[in-house]
This record gives C-alpha cells, structure tokens and sequence, in this order.
C-alpha cells in the first residue's frame, strides 16, 4: 500500500479538523504582497505546478515567493482560504457553495472544463449492490461539503430515491477508505486519484459515475482581499495554469509520472485517474456560474446549507 494511504496518515487526518489544519499554517493579519500561499489536494494541476516551479520562476522578478500547503480536501482547503492561512487554491464544484453559505469571503477565479468520469460511486468487488437504487437505507461514505456530494444527490435522484433515503457518514478520503475497507460503510463516493486507487488496489466497482449527472468542475478560487490587492499576481497564476494545461494536454504519460512522484501513488493508477481529468483553464463564463447556481439551490432546498446563494455575486472580475 502506498504512502498516501498508511494507517497513520489516517490517523493524523482524522484527527485534524478543519479549523486545526488552517490553525497549523501561518495565519497574518492580513495577506503578504511578498508572499503566495496555495493550498492544494492530492491530486490536480496544482501539483503538477509546484512540481514544475515554473510558477516561482514567473514571480521571482516581483519579489514574490510561493509557499505551497497540501489539504485532504476542498472544504478543508477553503477553510483555511477563509482564515486567511492561504491566498489561492483549487476545489470541486460544491466546497464553495457550503464555504460560500458559511459567510467565507472567497472569489471564482477560474474552472477546468467538465471531468465526470473523474468520480463516482463505488462498492466493494463482492457486494450484492448492483445498482444506485440498492443503496436505499445503506451507509455511504464521503466527505461532506466536496464535489462527490453533488453527485450522491443527483444519482440518488435519477434513481428515484431521496436523499434521506441513505444514510451518508461524513469522512475524509483516508478515512473513508478505511471504513470501505473494513466493510463500515457500504459505498463509498469519491474523486480520483482515491477513485482510482480504490479500483486499481481493491477492486472497488462503480455504481455510478458522473457522466449524465454533474459536471464535475475543478475551480480555481482566492480570497476577495488577494485578488483585490494583487490582481496581477492571480492573472499570472491563471497564465501558468493554462500553460501547463497545454502541455499536459499531449503528455499524459508525463503528467501521471510527474503527479505519481508528488502524491505516492503507483503511476499506473495515476494514469488512470489523469485521463479522466481535463485540461482547459478559462476565466468563468455565464454557463458555468449558472451551473454553480443550480448546485447552490439545489442544497438550499435540501436544507443543507441554511440560506440561498449568488454565485455570480463571488466571480472574480479578472482586473
């Protein structure tokens, strides 16, 4: 098994907070002109960014320097973004409607096109579930606020089952797969690379996957007061991004080689999960804001976020 996955990560995932894992990074008054802060995940062009350093070479003129923060996932990741602990980051569709109905002072920066292949609802290789509607009165696993929440909402209702119809049991990926693992839970929602992991080492068979349901955006967000006082900054950001993007396009076994030496997972799974992504970066458009607005109504009227949302309100201007 690989490192991302020891029991001890686990455990020290497990035991992090949210609010602990923003308390452990370094929390200003207010956001160092000097210095970029990026929170990231286990996957994503963002790593593939830090990994090449082209980002530091681009700011380095301007006397800025980059430092990098990995979170288990998007809530937490924008947790920390509300704080004030970190400038940038990038997170599924759903982290910023629930940091957004939580009163975080974020702004939409940027999206990756669709990617719904890249999650899904899996069960263990012998499981009698064959389909979404067996999971009525069943245990499913995910972490709760992420892009996966969308997608228990929205297969759940192609299936013609409500949402109170499953019982979900909030978990981060590393324990989430801990409780899969063990039999705790009986479907697990999840985003690659875990997905891939969870299909490559286990055995784990879909569901459902995102295809027909959600879109499964990758966004790229920053607090309102660092794109407000460093506009440029976030402009060569996006610049990279889509650089990158360009590149990763037509070098996939490149990107999982790369990815596969950030996050410690074998290359082949990553490969997997790298070809289920897209590479696209583009500033947000009528559509996109428009499909965030539907996720945003959607959990109102599920109750799970207390009051209703505009998105549009949130999108960076790009000046």
């Amino acid at each position: 098994m690989t490192d991302a996955f020891q029991p001890s990560r686990r455990r020290l995932l497990g035991a992090l907070s949210a609010a602990a894992l923003a308390a452990a990074l370094p929390r200003p008054a207010r956001a160092a002109s000097d210095t970029l802060r990026i929170g990231y995940q286990k996957y994503g062009t963002l790593v593939l960014l830090k990994a090449q350093g082209t980002l530091e070479k681009r700011l380095a003129p301007l006397g800025i320097q980059v430092k990098w923060a990995e979170f288990p996932g998007g809530p937490q990741l924008l947790e920390a973004l509300n704080v004030g602990s970190v400038d940038f980051g990038t997170t599924g569709e759903t982290p910023p409607i629930f940091a957004q109905a939580a009163g975080a002072d974020l702004q939409y920066v940027a999206y990756e096109p669709p990617a719904p292949k890249g999650e899904a609802i899996v069960v263990a290789k012998d499981s009698p579930l064959k389909s979404v509607k067996d999971l009525k009165g069943k245990r499913v696993a995910l972490n709760k606020g992420s892009n996966v929440h969308y997608l228990l909402v929205k297969a759940l209702e192609k299936a013609g089952l409500k949402y109170e119809d499953v019982q979900t049991v909030f978990l981060n990926p590393s324990d989430a797969r801990a409780a899969f693992e063990r039999g705790s839970v009986d479907a697990w929602v999840i985003w690659d690379p875990f997905l891939a992991a969870a299909e490559h080492q286990l055995g784990a068979r879909q569901l459902a996957d995102g295809v027909g349901l959600v879109s499964n955006h990758q966004f790229y967000l920053a607090s309102r007061r660092y794109a407000e006082q460093n506009g440029k900054v976030v402009k060569l950001i996006v610049e990279e991004l889509a650089r990158l993007d360009t590149w990763a396009r037509q070098n996939f076994k490149d990107v999982a080689g790369q990815l596969s030496s950030q996050i410690g997972l074998d290359v082949n799974i990553v490969r997997v999960a790298a070809e289920r992504g897209t590479y696209d970066v583009r500033l947000l458009d009528a559509k996109v804001i428009a499909e965030q607005q539907r996720i945003a109504d959607v959990f109102h009227q599920l109750k799970l976020i207390p009051k209703p949302l505009s998105v549009k309100d949130i999108v960076w201007s790009g000046q």
